[in-house]
């Protein structure tokens, strides 16, 4: 399928699967979209703590990356999985510009090895920042009771229903330590039900730019 590099609504960059018109990120704004949702709406639930995090969908490492930098001012120690089928190519990753929208040229480095680093390999990339990749398919996690906090950022249902279904957020529940909570972009009624049917506890949120609403799910204790 082609793919582009797009620039969004705020200034920084993301991929767009032309086939699909489908992007990696918002096309109102991948790092606002990304701070809204997994920051404001997950992260900040966890202020100094020390946490597990989930990521469905590593993709561009944006999420990865702005969890990083957010990291010692809320005083966390993370363990940051990112999970992902079709890692983004290299030609891809030089042209996005996270780190100077960001202004984190300090920590260019850290992104470089978000990509760069190997996988199924824990490494460190700061002393508060712990990384492991996992190039596998959603449907072939098997964690149980062991993240905190899971970032759900798959393709839309539009292109992808299964990945958005009772099966998969089965998965994201016994993976969720009990109170774990699971924060996605999305909002259609069918992906609510989902989690519903799974056991979720289910909060409609104020969405990130172009979206009235997202998604938030507890496990319940």
């Amino acid at each position: 399928m082609k793919r582009e590099i797009i620039t969004t609504g705020d200034g920084s960059k993301t991929i767009q699967i032309q086939d699909w018109n489908e992007q990696y990120h918002s096309k109102h704004g991948a790092i606002k979209e990304a701070y809204h949702v997994f920051i404001k709406n997950g992260l900040e639930l966890f202020q100094g703590q020390s946490i597990k995090i989930l990521e469905i969908g590593l993709g561009t490492g944006l999420n990865a990356f702005i969890t990083l930098l957010e990291a010692p001012g809320r005083k966390l120690e993370i363990n940051y999985t990112g999970v992902e089928a079709y890692p983004v190519e290299e030609n891809e990753i030089k042209e996005l510009n996270y780190v100077s929208e960001l202004d984190a040229d300090t920590h260019k480095e850290s992104f470089i090895l978000i990509h760069q680093s190997p996988w199924e390999r824990t490494i460190t990339l700061k002393p508060y920042f712990k990384l492991k990749k996992e190039k596998k398919d959603f449907q072939d996690i098997e964690s149980v009771h062991k993240f905190n906090l899971i970032y759900f950022d798959a393709f839309g249902a539009r292109v992808q229903p299964e990945l958005w279904t009772a099966l998969i957020f089965q998965k994201m529940y016994n993976a969720l330590l009990t109170g774990g909570v699971l924060v996605t972009y999305a909002a259609k009624g069918s992906v609510r039900r989902a989690m519903q049917e799974v056991g979720f506890d289910v909060e409609r949120l104020p969405g990130p730019p172009g979206k009235r609403e997202m998604l938030r799910a507890t496990k319940p204790n």
